[in-house]
């Protein structure tokens, strides 16, 4: 989009600078016509004569130097500076012509509104010292004669002169802010142009990504090391039902789907990385950091909230005539990962690589529908805020170890009465207690035991 308006804009900048100097030209041959009308015919001066020739090479010269590098970036300091000899040789002809009235107040007039419109003040006070100069350097060749005249042609001919700048520069004027006035209209209709295509392209790249492009901090996508927190998520028997229903439907169920948990995802400030079908990746700690911990905690209220969402979700669909449920199922993992751009001159990523990402990836695949399971890393941050349930060990595929995982049941807050799973650990202690889990003909011998337990610990003086 810049290309265009840049060549607008030239073109435009270099016929107005054309124009400029066809006006300035007509001064020049008026300062000329001024000092002629003064001879004494057929008797003309011989250093008048060479005066007046010099006057004439002189705005050829650079009339012909100015259209010739009309389309070169330093023609406005160019033009500035012909613009200050042209004052110089209007004072050196005012001088020549003894300083007829009326030609002395027109031309002096174009000076200052020269001065100003073009440069302001400071072009302002340079063209009037090089109009004293002009004026001073024609002492140089003749006595100087004070006594203003008051020769009609003379006058005339300085009348029609500036009568015929004033004219063209306000044609001049009048053309420049008419072109001006479509080329902004043109700026603003590709400025609308612009944004909505910026507001397409913008739906293609991440948040992260785009902000940084956009604010010009293409170096915050570099790579480096992180300790991040990795969630993936996907609909579980997903694949079976593309083949049972039509791709219109499954198109409007899987956009519906994204929107909710993309909603749901920026609400908590996650950075989303990238679709896989009806898998979603977010990463929680590449920018805007909160903490470690403060990182996690937000990641698992995402995870909760979609899960909630999904239910919303499965009951929508249902009365659209889906009768199979659509389940969720997520894994999240905490480590250090390589989170930047990764890629070619011709293609970049923003993604994040390592082993903890990989694990993200296997702990949702061994989540059940509805579950959401996290690794040990993950769950020493946040198990004072969530509660979760121990899920034991699971085997993992490029694992060689067993990996250590915990389900997230909910909030602690949020539970209250309903809780029905327990978790506390300190030093000397630990407890796991599963309410769903314990049998009634155990009730009692876990009462008992918790009861001992704690009559032992109150008794007990613990130093």
């Amino acid at each position: 989009m810049a290309g265009p308006t840049y060549q607008v804009s030239e073109k435009l900048a270099a016929e107005f600078s054309l124009r400029q100097n066809d006006i300035r030209t007509l001064i020049c041959f008026a300062a000329a016509g001024t000092l002629m009308v003064t001879w004494s015919w057929p008797n003309i001066p011989q250093i008048d004569g060479l005066f007046t020739l010099g006057i004439l090479i002189y705005t050829a010269g650079t009339y012909l130097l100015l259209r010739k590098r009309v389309y070169d970036n330093n023609r406005g300091k160019l033009f500035h500076n012909v613009m200050t000899l042209d004052a110089a040789v209007i004072g050196f002809v005012l001088g020549l012509s003894n300083f007829s009235i009326l030609p002395s107040i027109l031309f002096i007039t174009m000076i200052q509104f020269n001065g100003l419109i073009n440069g302001g003040a400071k072009k302002w006070v340079v063209d009037n010292i090089a109009f004293i100069a002009g004026v001073c350097s024609t002492f140089l060749v003749r006595e100087p004669n004070w006594t203003l005249s008051n020769n009609m042609a003379v006058s005339i001919v300085s009348l029609i002169g500036i009568f015929t700048y004033f004219c063209a520069y306000a044609l001049f004027v009048h053309t420049r802010f008419r072109k001006l006035d479509l080329h902004t209209k043109q700026l603003v209709n590709e400025q609308t142009l612009y944004k909505l295509r910026t507001y397409k392209l913008a739906r293609y790249l991440t948040p992260t990504v785009w902000r940084a492009i956009n604010e010009g901090r293409e170096q915050a996508l570099a790579s480096e090391r992180k300790r991040v927190t990795v969630f993936f998520s996907d609909i579980r028997g997903f694949s079976s039902l593309t083949e049972e229903l039509e791709a219109e439907t499954l198109t409007d169920l899987l956009n519906t789907y994204l929107t909710e948990m993309v909603t749901i995802a920026t609400k908590h400030r996650g950075t989303i990385d990238k679709f896989m079908g009806d898998a979603i990746m977010v990463i929680f700690g590449d920018t805007q950091s909160e903490g470690l911990k403060k990182d996690c905690i937000r990641c698992l209220a995402m995870a909760i909230a979609m899960r909630k969402k999904m239910k919303e979700l499965q009951t929508r669909w249902y009365n659209q005539g889906i009768k199979k449920p659509l389940q969720i199922r997520m894994g999240i993992n905490t480590g250090y990962c390589t989170v930047g751009s990764f890629g070619t001159t011709q293609y970049m990523d923003y993604t994040v690589l390592g082993t903890h990402v990989n694990l993200a990836s296997r702990l949702e695949s061994a989540a059940d529908a509805g579950e959401i399971l996290i690794s040990h890393e993950t769950w020493s941050l946040v198990k004072d805020v969530i509660m979760c349930q121990d899920k034991g060990e699971i085997s993992a595929k490029g694992f060689s170890h067993p990996i250590k995982v915990y389900q997230v049941v909910d909030f602690r807050k949020v539970l209250g009465r309903h809780q029905s799973y327990f978790e506390e650990n300190a030093e000397g202690f630990s407890m796991h207690m599963d309410l769903e889990k314990i049998k009634n003909y155990d009730k009692n011998k876990v009462v008992d035991a918790l009861e001992i337990a704690a009559e032992r610990l109150r008794d007990k003086i613990i130093k």
